[in-house]
């Protein structure tokens, strides 16, 4: 089930391979491992999907894409995932991840603090708030990917289990079928 829900709603390699912007990847995208769907390259596409989605960086997608060919990830959910981060999401998940970022750093979180997606406030607020914000990043998407990576496993093991001991159980029936006929 896990295999047939994410194939439903990735693109195909085809469609990737043929995008304009990822014409300088080359050979990489050929590799036939970042394509497949299994619970190893399904699990460290979370991994890498949930870590770079609360980094607060430009080109969270690029970096997704270059650690997922590198680890032999599943490519599109790995890029996929960093969406979960959109314009309207960014607000929320970075204020959290400054807050995550005071508390380890013993600091008070600052109450009136708003996120802004310009230039203007990056210059002047992200001096006072980085070491929070991108230590509150890095656990949160750390712990995030980890969570997930693990999640991931359990749950398409649990599937792969549930499914073996079905046929199993079907190919007793069709043996008592026959036996008694």
């Amino acid at each position: 089930m896990p295999k047939k829900l994410i194939k439903r709603y990735i693109p195909t390699p085809e469609k990737i391979k043929n995008l304009k912007g990822l014409g300088f990847l080359g050979r990489w995208l050929h590799n036939p491992s970042i394509w497949h769907l299994h619970r190893y390259s399904v699990s460290k596409a979370f991994l890498i999907g949930l870590f770079w989605m609360a980094i607060p960086i430009p080109s969270q997608m690029l970096f997704a894409a270059l650690c997922a060919i590198f680890f032999r990830a599943n490519l599109p959910l790995s890029v996929i995932l960093v969406w979960i981060s959109n314009p309207l999401t960014m607000g929320p998940i970075f204020y959290f991840n400054y807050v995550v970022g005071t508390y380890l750093l013993g600091q008070e979180p600052n109450e009136n603090l708003h996120f802004e997606l310009n230039w203007d406030w990056m210059m002047n607020m992200l001096g006072d708030l980085w070491q929070p914000l991108y230590l509150g990043s890095v656990v949160v998407g750390i712990s995030l990917g980890v969570l997930f990576f693990i999640l991931t496993r359990l749950l398409w093991r649990q599937q792969v289990v549930k499914h073996w001991k079905l046929r199993q159980e079907q190919r007793k029936h069709k043996l008592n079928k026959k036996l008694t006929k």
